[in-house]
């Protein structure tokens, strides 16, 4: 089990691993050992809260597919181990900002001492742009 938040955690067996071959510059290392990860963790059947689970599905991130399964892909080190930690952290902070809800904004009104000041604002930029028209001569 790992933790996500308070009373909120994904299970192992929801997470299934595949080991492939890194991509990119790295010699013999990356072209014989596979130490990548590719994590993949299906939505709709795992033991998460629904409204969690929808808010995942609902992520338009391209690792989120249409199926609703999240694939990872991990290959920043060079120890398989490292990789699949990484991936998993990388899952649970998804599910975070998931979980994660925003409280509702509340409208508020501009107070009258603003609107005052406001009003004022605009009468003095006013008054400075007639004082710059054309100068009358008597």
């Amino acid at each position: 089990m790992f933790h996500v938040q308070d009373s909120l955690y994904l299970d192992e067996r929801d997470l299934a691993f595949t080991m492939i071959r890194a991509q990119g510059a790295g010699g013999q290392n990356v072209n014989k050992v596979s130490s990548a990860v590719h994590l993949r963790f299906d939505v709709r059947a795992s033991s998460l809260p629904e409204d969690i689970k929808e808010a995942l599905c609902a992520l338009s991130d391209h690792r989120v597919s249409k199926d609703g399964v999240i694939v990872i892909k991990s290959q920043a080190f060079r120890s398989q181990e490292k990789n699949r930690a990484e991936a998993i952290e990388r899952l649970i902070s998804m599910v975070r900002a998931a979980a994660r809800t925003d409280k509702p904004r509340r409208p508020t009104k501009p107070t009258r001492a603003s609107q005052r000041r406001r009003v004022q604002r605009k009468v003095l930029h006013g008054e400075v742009k007639r004082l710059r028209g054309r100068v009358q001569g008597d």
